[in-house]
């Protein structure tokens, strides 16, 4: 029996169908697993092609929409943070215009973004992260982009967990210090696909290390959470059976298991690497949390399992399931889905607003 596709699924939204079509990214875009055992110099090939491939596709995504050029105007500004690795960090803002007083007792909430990308490819600058920041501030937010350093490096230089996660949370830790100089009242960490692993890690290690009453809520959409990409197919089925049903629908489960094992090649279930197997104790204690999940994305089971666990653990946490959409589809195919890009801002913005 052939394997269903985003284009001959009947739940696929029409309107995603469309834009996903001059992409090809309807079709079956599955790849092998690469074994277990597979060494870092054999993973480098794989990760190489998908980084080669997919950024300057990931560059072409349409976001544009005829209604921007009536947009308020958001003013962009950048600064630097040091890394707790003695590494410089640049952070792009993204602030509405005009803005509110400073000393106004209604200060928009902070968002720090942590882009996708399996914390390994893609650029921290580019049409899609851009887009995704203007519209959260937009909706009424100081945004903040993390230039956090892929595991994928410039270069190809390899950059392990938790590299990554460390520049994240200096930037995140920096800013809560300096909520007044920043303008900002709530403090609230986003991210999707492996941005999401990362806003989600960010609140693991500030608790670990002390500091997660800085954070006021953490947002993750479509979170990448497992490393499980390369498990045997029973351990599949049984425990996060969506990466069967859902492999290669936009993402592949093979280029996953590369990138996976790239990124963090000796911590395969340590919590701030996967939060996935963060435990009760972990989870005891951080700030809400606002979980966005596809119907269609093979990462859907892994979003529902961590929601279940924060409330489990007594963490305030609010799921919603999009139905109709592939991974990550109503932040990354504005173009198509602009209704939905809209509303999925609405949210962040509307959750970093209520705490």
């Amino acid at each position: 029996m052939s394997r269903q596709t985003l284009e001959t699924d009947p739940r696929t939204s029409p309107a995603l169908l469309k834009g996903l079509h001059p992409l090809s990214l309807g079709k079956d875009n599955s790849t092998p697993i690469p074994p277990p055992d597979a060494s870092l110099e054999s993973l480098q090939k794989i990760i190489a092609t998908m980084s080669e491939n997919f950024s300057p596709l990931w560059e072409t995504f349409p976001n544009d929409l005829p209604s921007d050029k009536d947009e308020p105007p958001v003013e962009r500004s950048t600064f630097h943070v040091d890394g707790e690795d003695g590494n410089k960090i640049t952070v792009y803002v993204f602030r509405p215009q005009p803005a509110e007083s400073r000393d106004s007792v209604h200060e928009l909430p902070g968002i720090v973004y942590t882009h996708g990308g399996a914390m390994t490819i893609l650029k921290t600058l580019g049409p899609v992260h851009e887009r995704w920041c203007t519209s959260l501030a937009l909706q009424g937010s100081v945004v903040f982009l993390v230039d956090f350093r892929n595991a994928w490096g410039e270069g190809r230089v390899h950059n392990p967990f938790p590299k990554g996660l460390n520049d994240c949370a200096s930037v995140v830790k920096y800013i809560g210090e300096r909520k007044k100089e920043f303008g900002i009242g709530n403090l609230v960490v986003q991210g999707e696909s492996g941005g999401a692993n990362l806003a989600l890690a960010v609140a693991l290690k500030a608790k670990k290390d002390g500091w997660v009453d800085l954070i006021d809520g953490v947002s993750g959409q479509a979170p990448y959470l497992s490393g499980g990409y390369g498990w045997p197919e029973e351990r599949k089925r049984e425990e996060l059976p969506s990466l069967l049903e859902f492999d290669g629908y936009v993402l592949p489960c093979g280029s996953l298991a590369a990138m996976a094992k790239w990124y963090a090649p000796n911590d395969g279930e340590n919590p701030l690497a996967w939060p996935y197997y963060a435990t009760e104790q972990d989870l005891t204690g951080l700030p809400p949390h606002h979980i966005t999940i596809s119907e269609l994305d093979p990462l859907k089971e892994q979003g529902k399992a961590y929601h279940r666990k924060l409330l489990a653990a007594g963490v305030k946490s609010t799921a919603v399931v999009v139905l109709g959409l592939s991974h990550g589809a109503a932040i990354l195919f504005r173009q198509a889905l602009p209704d939905e890009h809209r509303k999925e801002a609405r949210e962040i913005v509307a959750f970093a607003k209520s705490l």
